[in-house]
């Protein structure tokens, strides 16, 4: 793994606020599957490959970065219900 340059870093089970990647799912949901009609997992594979290859030169687009923040939020609203942390508050 040295030569790959790649560092393994453990996170706890049901963790998902520790873990750094999971910020990256919303954006790939919101870009490609959601209010999607794909007829098959082939076109929707398609459009998933797509969406990456758009993503990869364009990781700081705006878009992107306003989805990551907005997952960001709801894993950590996850957090604090999951970890006996009190739920959020809503106005009433």
């Amino acid at each position: 793994m040295r030569k790959n340059r790649v560092e393994l870093c453990f996170t706890p089970t049901y963790a998902s606020w520790a873990n750094p990647i999971e910020a990256h799912f919303g954006p790939l949901r919101q870009f490609t599957i959601a209010n999607s009609n794909h007829p098959n997992h082939t076109v929707q594979t398609r459009a998933l490959h797509a969406y990456l290859r758009w993503r990869n030169p364009n990781a700081r687009h705006p878009d992107v970065l306003a989805a990551q923040r907005r997952e960001r939020a709801r894993v950590r609203s996850e957090k604090g219900i999951r970890w006996g942390g009190r739920p959020l508050t809503t106005a009433a």
